[in-house]
């Protein structure tokens, strides 16, 4: 296989050459970022980190060994008729109620990070801090759009650059941190969110993501996110497995084996049952050579333990099921060859629901701590009980500006189950499996280095079963929902690409 590099790279070793300079040794690139809508994990650092000599500090331009970050991101949302409730504690009791009223809310987030690399090698640790705040919302705060002065990521790492092989590195890390794997439907940090996903225990990564191969394990606790408090680890929860990425048998394709775990200690008094739940999965993606066509494809079957709790004879207790799951997804797109770069895609999701609540057997899809905006711009649906196909349209028309507009529909996998993100069920599987549709579109506009903003605006129309269920279950509206919002994000260290 030819060898693959970076246009950086590239341009590296062309001014050396240029300059009578030695080349410096440079490993090959394997890398190759998925083209499926909103399916390229976040990798650490975050997006909006950039390193200290790539800022437009000119002072600083010899400073490679530290990353810095501090952005700033304000949102305005319009919601009418939603259909997810909330939880209302105002009565000291947690109550879901949803939501008569439009609400018009104002989120507010801010993030800082620091990060030391390569002059403590192989130590190298790194903070991230974020203050999410609401305003103006009708209904009481959650944490999904609260989360005051908070550390979100504080770990420590043992970096060994060339551990197994040349620029093949072994990392070690342990602490508070973030985590994205695979096409971010099971582990996600959710950042559209204003709060943000993350965890606690050791994450262990064989080689990184421009070798032909690496391997990334990890044993983690989720956290807890607390409104006005620090958060805390959930003691009782961990999750844990590794995804092996493979790279160097195509130029085109990347294979991803993975192995995801669940272990869950129950406790009656708060509601929680025990799960052992056992998740492996293949995802393979990349291109059909140079024809423009695109692909991603995931599957995952789950089997282990899954507990139920029960009333018998007035009492709770915890029944233990057999857990039994599958989902899939498959995208595939199109990428004209036209100055606007416009991409169509079709895509299908599939994850199972459970059938009944008396044959000893739990088929509903363990959705983990997955990214749900690639499955509903109202945020409505996520990987369980669900049949969801979608076409979406994405172009370019001007530089630094991008336009994204998808039609999405929803049925029931199993009727007789849960709706889960509307709290909707009929047990008798009477109302039909048809949720309904969603039409969305999106705008989005980098104005300089240090800004950019978007609109958006989506809406959901319900269908039999939304509207029938809806009806007797207490839902208060059977008519379409309307989501529109309006974000600016503010980075202040620019976009990383400094005119020199």
């Amino acid at each position: 296989m030819k060898p693959r590099f970076s246009k950086t790279l590239q341009g590296s070793i062309l001014v050396s050459q240029l300059l009578g300079m030695p080349s410096l040794a440079i490993a090959e690139d394997y890398y190759r970022p998925t083209r499926a809508y909103r399916a390229e994990p976040h990798y650490e650092p975050p997006r909006y980190v950039r390193n200290l000599s790539k800022t437009q500090f000119k002072e600083f331009r010899d400073i490679t060994w530290l990353n810095v970050g501090l952005d700033f991101r304000a949102r305005y949302e319009y919601r009418e008729n939603d259909f997810r409730p909330w939880t209302d504690t105002s009565s000291g009791t947690a109550v879901r109620r949803y939501r008569p009223d439009p609400d018009n809310i104002w989120l507010l987030r801010t993030r800082a990070y620091l990060g030391i690399q390569d002059i403590l090698d192989p130590f190298r640790f790194a903070v991230e801090y974020e203050d999410a705040r609401s305003y103006n919302s009708l209904y009481e705060r959650d944490n999904g759009t609260t989360n005051e002065f908070e550390l979100i990521q504080g770990y420590a790492e043992l970096y060994f650059r060339n551990a197994l092989g040349e620029d093949r590195p072994l990392s070690i890390r342990a602490g508070r941190m973030s985590l994205e794997l695979l096409d971010r439907r099971l582990i996600g940090n959710n950042q559209f969110r204003n709060t943000t996903n993350n965890f606690e225990g050791f994450r262990v990564s064989f080689g990184k993501r421009q070798n032909d191969w690496d391997l990334d394990t990890f044993a983690l606790q989720p956290v807890e996110r607390l409104k006005y408090e620090f958060d805390r680890p959930d003691e009782k929860t961990w999750i844990y497995g590794g995804v092996l990425s493979i790279r160097r048998w195509s130029d085109f394709i990347t294979v991803q084996p993975y192995f995801l775990g669940r272990k869950q200690n129950g406790d009656l008094a708060a509601g929680l049952t025990d799960r052992d739940i056992y998740a492996p999965g293949l995802r393979v993606y990349g291109f059909f050579g140079k024809t423009g066509f695109d692909f991603d494809a995931d599957i995952n079957k789950q089997f282990g333990r899954s507990g139920q709790i029960r009333t018998v004879q007035g009492s709770r207790v915890q029944a233990n099921l057999q857990h039994d799951a599958l989902a899939y997804s498959l995208e595939l797109g199109y990428t004209f060859d036209h100055a606007w770069k416009p991409r169509v895609s079709a895509y299908y999701g599939y994850g199972t629901g459970d059938r009944g609540q008396t044959d000893g057997r739990n088929e509903r899809f363990d959705i983990f701590y997955g990214f749900n905006q690639p499955w509903s711009r109202s945020d409505y649906f996520s990987w369980d009980n669900i049949h969801a196909p979608k076409a979406r349209l994405q172009f370019s028309p001007f530089r630094d500006v991008r336009v994204e507009t998808g039609y999405n529909a929803y049925w029931l996998q199993s009727e007789t189950d849960a709706w889960n993100r509307a709290n909707l069920r009929d047990p008798t599987g009477r109302s039909g499996s048809f949720l309904g549709h969603e039409f969305d579109i999106r705008f989005v506009h980098k104005l300089n280095p240090y800004m950019d903003w978007s609109l958006s605006y989506a809406r959901f129309t319900p269908g039999d079963f939304t509207k029938d269920v809806g009806k007797r279950m207490g839902a208060f509206t059977s008519e379409p929902s309307n989501f529109f919002y309006f974000e600016v994000n503010l980075n202040a260290f620019g976009d990383g690409n400094p005119k020199l």
